[in-house]
């Protein structure tokens, strides 16, 4: 197996066309199609299936999708660390975080690792609660920005802060210009919100929310994982969305509005999850980072302190 049948296979799947992704690598299709060929031939199973009209990956192609992409991403940080092996300083820092949940913490603990570990070449990626603590399990991650309770045993988690919910309603909404709504004031029949696997515990939050508050809405859950089809969706009449106060600091979009909810207590909390025995020191620099961000923040607010968790 060559990195190129991977990077052709993982073209093909993010785009669903072999044609765009044949100009996505700027080679000839059939160069695509004969690479991908290779690939099923060497591992003994269909990745998509074809028809004239579309292209779907199979349950093999999905299994594989995820693990090609580590391999590709991994093979990049090798490059990297061959072309700066001079430089003895630099060291890599991977960093996953939830797509719907950024504490401001986390952007303000980079600045300080900015200054403090210059040197140090932060790796950013998005990913599933689930899938970011285990690649933390498995060493492929050195930190995971995501909410608790969440499968944690055997990891380190360092407590930042507790978020509340937001509403994101149209312009058009009867309440759109209120400066807090009750949910059961809001009464919403239809609520859009993302994969519960992206975020379990705000998206348990969110149920749990509802039914305190006597509401039984239909739960919209969006195609892709992301907060920006979430806001067009509630643009596009599909209903109000639930979503992590961290979001009003992160999005913004024409015809959306955030309204805090009156009342409402702490949907979940964020931390920061690393290895125990991590000697990694971008690492170790970021966590000071984090603790020095969370003390800035408790100067004005009223959050609990930070702890580590075993």
């Amino acid at each position: 197996m060559e990195l190129r049948h991977l990077r052709y296979f993982v073209a093909v799947a993010e785009e669903m066309h072999f044609r765009r992704a044949a100009e996505r690598l700027y080679v000839a299709q059939p160069a695509v199609s004969e690479q991908v060929r290779k690939l099923e031939q060497e591992l003994g199973v269909k990745l998509f299936d074809r028809t004239q009209r579309s292209v779907s990956l199979t349950t093999a192609g999905s299994a594989l999708l995820d693990e090609a992409r580590h391999v590709l991403r991994h093979a990049e940080l090798a490059q990297q660390a061959a072309k700066t092996a001079g430089d003895h300083a630099t060291m890599p820092l991977r960093i996953g975080y939830l797509p719907d949940s950024l504490p401001a913490a986390v952007p303000r603990a980079l600045s300080h690792l900015a200054i403090a570990a210059p040197r140090v070449r932060v790796h950013l990626e998005t990913g599933s609660a689930l899938r970011l603590i285990e690649e933390v399990r498995a060493r492929r991650l050195d930190a995971a920005v995501t909410s608790l309770p969440a499968p944690t045993s055997g990891l380190r988690a360092t407590l930042l802060d507790h978020q509340r919910a937001v509403a994101a309603l149209p312009l058009s909404h009867a309440h759109a210009c209120d400066a807090a709504i009750a949910l059961d004031r809001l009464a919403p029949e239809r609520l859009v919100v993302l994969p519960r696997d992206v975020n379990p515990a705000f998206y348990n939050a969110v149920v749990s929310l509802c039914h305190t508050a006597g509401l039984s809405p239909t739960l919209i859950e969006i195609g892709a994982p992301r907060v920006e089809d979430a806001l067009l969706a509630v643009a596009a009449g599909a209903g109000m969305a639930l979503l992590p106060e961290s979001v009003t600091e992160r999005y913004t979009i024409p015809g959306v509005c955030f309204v805090p909810l009156e009342a409402s207590a702490p949907a979940f909390q964020n931390a920061v999850i690393t290895h125990p025995d991590t000697e990694n020191l971008a690492t170790l620099e970021f966590l000071r980072g984090i603790a020095k961000a969370a003390r800035t923040t408790r100067a004005d607010s009223s959050r609990p302190p930070i702890e580590l968790v075993a």
